[in-house]
């Protein structure tokens, strides 16, 4: 099976002896590597609010116990 670098678009061979997959060589790797540190990929985070009442239920459902 055949993938894309997510870093150069090159199509590489998805398998074991790729130690760099997904990515086609050690270079993309440390360049998407590099993006994460610079915090230029985030994932998504759910709303402070929605958190905030999940903690609420968390703490109170400890109380009842």
């Amino acid at each position: 099976m055949f993938v894309q670098c997510p870093t150069c678009k090159q199509s590489v061979e998805w398998s074991e002896d790729n130690r760099y997959r997904p990515f086609c060589s050690e270079r993309c790797k440390l360049i998407d590597l590099g993006a994460w540190a610079n915090e230029e990929y985030r994932v998504p985070a759910e709303d402070e609010d929605s958190l905030s009442d999940a903690y609420q239920l968390t703490d109170s459902k400890k109380v009842e116990e």
